[in-house]
């Protein structure tokens, strides 16, 4: 609870995982993926309850196991490649109230997102509800700028994406941020539905590009493993 408001947290992690089998249990530095969002959920100090929203019964148990609470599964419908997050998000809400629990704000957290710490999680809590928005997305510097990438037409010529000169030195680049999908944050209002864009959340929170590793492929697990054991070594 931040400022007498109720803070829900939701991890979805659905089990049909194409790129990576079995991704969202999948083992990161002995540890299952799911591992890391729970615990940076459960040690921040405003979240009132972290839940699991899948589909899967291994996920739901190794989410019991870590301490989250998994009180539904996700139905099949919005569980498959096609479904969106703010499908599991709203369906959750509403099971919730089923159950007489009702929260002022909800976070979804990516559990794609392992690097995210706790204090991120109570960071960006801090910085909506002290504000007069409604929303808030996590962004991190992009590595690669837009001002050198280029379309191309069908006689394969090259368009700018961006009207800025393309010999324009790396270091007078302006910053360009893309959402990194750690933290998504809503207001549990009458504003709040299916087709809520948790990506065009109002207010920005940004995060280093080291704690905004996206595990998508087996290469973003080494990457995750060389941070993580990074983070370990400073003690952060």
């Amino acid at each position: 609870m931040y400022k007498q408001k109720r803070i829900l947290a939701i991890i979805p992690a659905r089990g049909g995982s194409k790129g990576i089998p079995k991704k969202n249990i999948i083992d990161l530095l002995g540890k299952p993926l799911l591992y890391y969002s729970v615990k940076s959920a459960k040690e921040s100090k405003y979240i009132d309850k972290v839940i699991i929203s899948t589909d899967d019964e291994e996920i739901a148990e190794v989410g019991k196991q870590l301490g989250a609470d998994v009180p539904f599964l996700r139905p099949e419908e919005i569980s498959g490649d096609k479904a969106k997050s703010i499908d599991a998000f709203i369906h959750a809400i509403k099971e919730l109230e089923k159950l007489e629990e009702k929260y002022d704000y909800i976070l979804l957290l990516q559990n794609t997102s392992p690097l995210r710490q706790s204090w991120h999680i109570d960071e960006a809590i801090e910085k909506l509800i002290e504000s007069n928005e409604r929303s808030l997305v996590s962004v991190s510097e992009v590595t690669e700028h837009p001002c050198i990438m280029r379309t191309l037409n069908e006689k394969n010529e090259t368009n700018n994406l961006m009207n800025m000169s393309g010999d324009m030195r790396r270091q007078d680049f302006p910053p360009i941020y893309l959402v990194n999908g750690a933290i998504y944050i809503q207001k549990n209002d009458e504003y709040l539905n299916l087709d809520t864009n948790l990506n065009g959340g109002k207010l920005a929170y940004v995060m280093a590009r080291e704690y905004s590793v996206d595990i998508d492929e087996y290469l973003d697990l080494d990457i995750a493993t060389h941070y993580l054991k990074k983070m370990k070594d400073e003690k952060i």
